[in-house]
């Protein structure tokens, strides 16, 4: 599988107050995050973890105390760490029996994650927990032959291109402006055989909609 084309995956940080009004904000920003990372397959565990994560800090530290979302790869897991500014309380897993609510939550994560843990730091202490993904690489993509298909497509479209317009810049970047450029030739493709470019590219869209909504 070739990744050359592939854009890395830095890390986010997400400062918040440990509040219950922010914990549907979180959820929010991991998807969308998650979306941008092509990593929809964990976004349901991921969403848990979060507000497993932020919940203990709200229950167990205080309400409104500042704490930050730390979002990162882990070789190929996806990492996910909360921080807040307590070493004390540090945080595990309880396991519960019938409606006791305490200590659930942290069970939870440890059930959704390959592993889990808590690292104390020099402002206070992070409560993480990993996910595994279907990655090859860190800044790989999930295997989808849609997207190898394009990937080989775009990896020799790219090669003409910069051969005959002498492109610079970053692989990412290049691969980046190549894709754009094969859409608007393809696009010229369809006006050039009599076909309505816009509704082409409405038609791609939905296609595309249809197959990502899961």
């Amino acid at each position: 599988m070739n990744h050359d084309n592939c854009l890395p995956r830095s890390e986010l940080q997400v400062p918040f107050a440990a509040e219950p009004r922010e914990v549907p904000a979180l959820r929010r920003i991991i998807r969308q995050h998650l979306a941008h990372w092509g990593l929809l397959g964990v976004v349901d565990a991921a969403q848990l973890c979060v507000s497993e994560l932020a919940t203990n800090v709200i229950k167990h530290v205080g309400v409104g105390v500042p704490a930050t979302l730390v979002v990162s790869m882990e070789g190929t897991n996806l990492r996910l760490e909360v921080r807040d500014p307590s070493m004390e309380q540090l945080p595990r897993a309880v396991r519960t029996e019938g409606e006791e609510e305490d200590g659930r939550g942290l069970a939870l994560v440890d059930a959704m994650s390959q592993k889990w843990g808590v690292c104390l730091r020099a402002d206070g202490k992070a409560t993480w927990c990993e996910l595994a993904t279907t990655l090859t690489s860190p800044h790989g993509h999930v295997p989808d032959h849609r997207v190898s298909r394009a990937d080989k497509l775009l990896t020799s479209y790219g090669q003409q291109v910069c051969c005959t317009l002498g492109l610079s810049g970053s692989p990412v970047t290049r691969a980046t402006e190549d894709a754009v450029r094969l859409i608007a030739d393809l696009l010229h493709w369809v006006e050039a055989h009599g076909l309505d470019p816009e509704a082409t590219l409405e038609r791609a869209r939905s296609c595309f909609e249809s197959v990502s909504a899961w």
